[in-house]
This record gives structure tokens, sequence and C-alpha cells, in this order.
């Protein structure tokens, strides 16, 4: 099987590997699977092809590659992605004055986002990344030329433009400008974007962190989101030194999450990087308005932040996703994310004991898939491969994974567990989104 056989755009029959999470629990494997793919770009059959004789015949056969749903990072820096692999053990705040504010500076020229974006995107569906929920920089024409690259390419993207008032890299704009500059140009971008392409391309309202931010910024900014009903993101509990630094900037508030709480942030279209350091009233209240988590346990490693206790997040009912946080995380790839959040979490429970169940491969694919969606609202329409669903998929040759050439896994379990932890960067040979193949996997 060759890239240039697959299919670019619906309808069409896959027939391969299947393997996905369902929705109503549980994994689903084929050894030889079907998928049909409507001319709206919906799945219209997922199963055995046996079952399905005569589309199976006619099929384009990928066996023995592996149709999986797209992956659905729920964290990641656009301009940073030149920055990958820099700034190994830096502390967060001298990382994003070294590396990161000069590289966002950058893009006040748009020319450069009309550069990179494109390739960024192609990045990601090279990764195995379908949907990406990320954020821009403080420029409004830079991260509008960002949704124009996502539009031409065709990923499933959720962008902001990034707002900050306390202190900014942006050295032209008038300081006393920026609450309402910031808040108009966001609310600009939103009738612009938000809800694109039938619901393809989507805005996230994106104050940083607590840390640039006054409270008004984020109360206005919250209240930009509710009205428009755009999606809200920012960063919480990552380093020690920001926890310190945010709570001597918001010294009448509990703690960090209350900060975004008394801003009227919290909810269910509020997605929250990173969460490592939380009390348990902190998870409490998440829990309690259906605010989201994005795990980034690569990105944390890497700069030493600390490592999440997953488990008991989990166990007390915190939505968990999976985010690459690129640049803080080294890698685009949610496969590789997956590995180093399994290795944190075996570290983690041998250094402080038994805090919960250990997630599995099946579970690891699902928090990189399914449970991404579920974090957006979006799990009705991707994150598995189920019948009525968008045609959001990737197909991947496990054959890279494998450790010695004609190495089979016929355990599904073992399947996955090879594609975490023998992940291959170029494994990753197709993506696409509502059945339209996306530039990126195969083609370089």
């Amino acid at each position: 099987m060759t890239g240039g056989e697959l299919p670019d755009r619906p309808p069409f029959a896959l027939r391969a590997r299947l393997l996905t999470p369902l929705a109503a629990g549980g994994t689903q494997h084929e050894a030889d699977g079907l998928v049909l793919v409507d001319g709206a770009g919906r799945l219209a059959f997922v199963g055995p092809a046996a079952s399905r004789p005569v589309e199976a015949a006619t099929a384009i056969d990928v066996r023995p590659w592996v149709v999986m749903p797209g992956m659905v990072d729920l964290h990641a820096h656009l301009p940073q992605l030149q920055n990958a692999g820099l700034g190994f053990a830096l502390d967060l705040l001298t990382w994003l004055d070294r590396l990161t504010f000069p590289t966002e500076r950058s893009w006040a020229d748009p020319s450069v986002a009309e550069r990179l974006a494109p390739a960024t995107f192609e990045a990601f569906a090279a990764a195995g990344t379908t949907t990406v929920l990320a954020y821009g920089v403080v420029y409004e024409a830079a991260t509008d030329a960002a949704f124009r690259a996502a539009e031409a390419h065709g990923i499933r993207a959720i962008l902001g433009k990034v707002m900050m008032d306390r202190g900014t890299y942006d050295p032209i704009i008038e300081p006393s400008t920026i609450l309402d500059r910031s808040l108009r140009e966001s609310a600009d971008l939103i009738s612009r974007w938000h809800g694109a392409d039938d619901g393809r391309l989507g805005y996230a309202v994106t104050p940083r962190f607590a840390v640039s931010c006054t409270a008004e910024m984020l109360r206005e900014s919250a209240a930009l989101a509710r009205s428009t009903g755009a999606w809200w993101q920012s960063h919480v509990s990552e380093d020690p030194f920001e926890i310190t630094e945010v709570r001597r900037l918001f010294p009448d508030t509990l703690d960090y999450v209350d900060v975004y709480d008394r801003a009227g942030a919290l909810g269910e279209r509020t997605v929250l990087a990173h969460a490592i350091h939380l009390s348990e009233r902190e998870v409490a209240r998440l829990v309690e308005t259906g605010t989201r988590v994005a795990h980034c346990p690569a990105s944390n490693l890497f700069i030493g932040a600390g490592v999440m206790p997953l488990a008991r997040w989990i166990g007390a009912g915190l939505g968990v996703g999976l985010g690459t946080d690129v640049s803080g995380g080294p890698d685009l790839s949610l496969f590789s994310v997956m590995r180093v959040g399994a290795y944190a979490q075996m570290a983690r429970r041998s250094l402080v004991g038994d805090e919960g169940g250990i997630l599995d491969p099946f579970g690891w694919l699902r928090r990189a898939t399914l449970d991404g969606a579920q974090a957006l609202g979006l799990e009705d329409v991707i994150g598995s491969l189920e019948a009525g669903k968008e045609a959001d998929l990737i197909a991947v040759d496990a054959s890279m994974t494998a450790a010695l050439p004609g190495a089979d896994d016929d355990a599904p379990e073992d399947l996955m567990s090879r594609l975490i932890f023998r992940a291959h960067p170029d494994m990753v040979r197709g993506a696409w989104v509502r059945g339209r193949r996306l530039e990126g996997p195969g083609r370089h």
C-alpha cells in the first residue's frame, strides 16, 4: 500500500484493521474491518468486512494498516512549534521570557503566520491529530492568518488570540488600551471564524493565564465567551512558582481555580491546561462546574513542572483529555504524549503509592480521542469510529512499531501498546476530516 492510493474525498470505503473506543464504553477491534464514508463525509458503517461482502470486495484495501479515530489535541501553541525541543528544565516563567515571548513577538508580522501556519497544521496531521485546540498570539492579523491556513488545510481547529493585559510582549500597543482592544479584536475574530465551515472551525477566547491577566480581563473574556457561545481556555496550576505569583496577584481569592471561578470562567465550554498542583477543593469545584482539563505530561516533565496525580483526578470525576503543549512539550504526537504519561504515572505510583487505577493502552487511546472530544462537547460528532459520526480518522502503519521485521501482534491491546511505547514518527500514513484527506501524513 502507498499513500498515493488513499482516497482524497468522500465517498469511499476502506478495508483495514480497525481499533476505536466506543461511546457506550469498551473498545472495538476488527482484524478485518470495513469503514464506509458517505458523500457527506459521515461514517455510514464501521464493522467487520464479512458483514458487508459487496462493499468490502471493492473497498480500498489498506491492510495490515490500522484505521483509528483521529487524535484530539486539547492544548498547543501554534507559533511555538519552531521551538520544540528547546529550553529543557527551565522553570515556566523563565522559559516564557527567554524562548516563548520572543518567538510569539515575531508573529507581529502577519506574513510570518502566513508562512508557518500551513506547515504547522500539516505537522499536526502527520502526527495523527485531526482536531486541535490551540493558542495563537496577541496579534489579531496573525491569528486571522492562522484561521485561514486551517480553513485551507481542512483540519478541525479551535483557535484563539492570546489576551494579556497585566504584561504583554507587544512593545507597540499602549498599555491603557490593551483590555478594550483585545476584547474588540477577539469579538471580531469570533464573528469571522466561530462556527465557520459548518462548525469545523471554532473560536476559544484565550486569556493566557492569571499571571498575565487582570481580574477585569478574566471577567470580561469569560463574558465574551458566554455571550457568543465560544470556548474559553487558559492555564492553571502548572508550576509552583506560577502558583505563588497568582497568590500574590490575587490575594483575596481562595486559590488558583477560584481566580477563574470569580471571573465566571468555569463551565462545560472551558478547558484548562495542566492542573497538576490542585487542592481537593479545586478539583471538586472543577468537577461541579463541568470544567475540563488538558493533561500535558510531556510538557510537564520537560520543564520540570511536576506530575499530575491523574488517577486521583479521574477518580474524583474530573474530565481529562490530552495535550501536547508544543513547545513546552517537545513533540506534536499524542502517541508520544501517551507514552510519557504512562511512564509518569508509573513513576508517581512507585514514589507516592497507589492513588487509583493505572490507565491501560486502551485507556490512553480513549483519553487521546473520545475524552478529548467530550472535553470540547463534540463527542457526538468525533472521537470514535461509529456510524453517524463525522469521518475524522487516521490510517497507521503498525508494522513500523514491530521490534523485528515481519512481527505481528494479533491481540488488540498488544497492538495499542506498541503504538504507544514504540511509536514511529512516520507511522501515520493518512488522515481525514469529514472524509477529506489532509496534507501532511505520508506526503513528505
